[in-house]
């Protein structure tokens, strides 16, 4: 192995869990350089909900890599098998979503992804599944799962689990880890990225093509990214998620918001600094934690927007958390003059998403109004001018009270 090879299989197994394996990634690298040929860096995604969250961006910050180093990314939106639902990670069936909730949500992945991915022509390839999978015939269906066992299938966690426990799997749910493997042979990619709850798939398309008389991917296992609340992998359903369209303020606010112990795991995934850096930010006897935090923040957030965008939320955390100042930018709301229950001013400033919520965070006592705390969900509020209404630590609104 040269040593530029050797620089770039670094570069691309920093942060990985697995590779399967790390000679082959080696030799497909070494290959395609004395070749003069991009490989095809395969990842899916189904569109199940309309947002790219960071937990996300750890695999197509990896695919970027690949990118810059002069190879092409194969995007497969997974339109077709959303309709099924992936079974990974999950210990109950996923509900099937409809033709119309799928193309809703395809039409933001692109978009989004772009805030990563290198989008030219010679960098990027976005492909529908459907374009094949929807082709098949009942034969090709039939000529397809026979190329596995129930057993096979039954090795995977979350089946087994499920099995064990006498809770039904779907016979549908078995054709997914199958129509995902049958996209690697498709496309026939080098290189299939994906979460460790992918791995079972990704091991499924090395089958298929070897099968097809295709030399198997490589398959790279990335660890998954904790959520904000420290335990769950980041989830949009779980709450506890960083959404790679969240304003600057509220993303800055988010990477605060985690714990201390989190951060190298966040440095590591999620940005571009080096090892030997990292280990002197997460070491609170070289950097104080917070400092190491503000860092952290900065730089996620003028990876989606830009430097003066971080350098502005982090000067506004400073002065709403540290100083317990108000920000300076927060949305009206205009409001009639008359009195109004505090859970209902909650919602009618957009500060909360329904009454149940308002009564929640009131009794938590996160809510405040001019800097009084608010104890009774349906105490009367008399509405002013200039009156500051607070939901916990980040949200705020400004009433003007209209003229009848």
């Amino acid at each position: 192995m040269t040593k530029e090879i050797a620089e770039q299989i670094k570069v691309l197994t920093r942060g990985t869990v697995e590779v399967y394996t790390a000679d082959e990634l080696a030799d497909r690298v070494a290959e395609a350089a004395r070749a003069g040929r991009q490989l095809r860096i395969k990842l899916g995604l189904d569109p199940t909900s309309p947002d790219i969250h960071l937990g996300h961006t750890v695999v197509l910050r990896k695919m970027r890599q690949f990118q810059d180093l002069g190879h092409k990314a194969v995007l497969i939106i997974g339109d077709y098998t959303a309709r099924i639902g992936d079974p990974s990670g999950q210990d109950t069936g996923r509900p099937m979503l409809s033709a119309e909730q799928i193309e809703a949500n395809a039409k933001t992945y692109f978009a989004q992804a772009g805030k990563i991915l290198d989008t030219s022509e010679e960098k990027l390839e976005v492909r529908y599944n459907g374009e094949w999978l929807a082709q098949m015939q009942l034969a090709d269906i039939i000529k397809l799962t026979a190329s596995a066992t129930v057993a096979r299938m039954l090795e995977r966690d979350t089946f087994e689990i499920r099995h064990k426990k006498g809770d039904p799997i779907g016979i549908h749910e078995f054709l997914y880890p199958l129509m995902q493997g049958y996209d690697s042979v498709m496309i026939k990619s080098d290189v299939e990225l994906g979460g460790t709850d992918q791995t079972f798939n990704n091991l499924v398309g090395r089958d298929l093509q070897r099968l097809d008389g295709q030399k198997p991917q490589v398959v790279i296992v990335m660890p998954i990214l904790v959520g904000l609340d420290g335990t769950e992998k980041m989830s949009k359903s779980k709450g506890n998620y960083i959404g790679v369209t969240d304003e600057p303020g509220d993303m800055f606010g988010k990477v605060m918001s985690i714990s201390d112990d989190m951060m190298e795991n966040y440095f590591t995934l999620l940005t571009d600094i080096q090892p030997d850096r990292i280990a002197d930010l997460t070491n609170p006897a070289r950097t104080h934690p917070k400092e190491a935090k503000v860092l952290l923040g900065k730089t996620i957030v003028t990876q989606f927007h830009d430097e003066e965008a971080a350098r502005r939320a982090a000067a506004e955390f400073e002065k709403v958390f540290a100083k317990g100042q108000l920000p300076d930018d927060m949305p009206e709301v205009v409001i009639e003059a008359d009195a109004i229950m505090a859970s209902k001013l909650l919602v009618k400033c957009g500060l909360v998403e329904s009454g149940g919520e308002a009564k929640r965070m009131i009794k938590q006592s996160a809510v405040s109004i001019d800097g009084n705390k608010v104890s009774d969900p349906n105490a009367e509020i008399e509405p002013t001018d200039g009156m500051v209404v607070q939901v916990g630590k980040r949200k705020f609104a400004r009433l003007k009270v209209s003229e009848k």
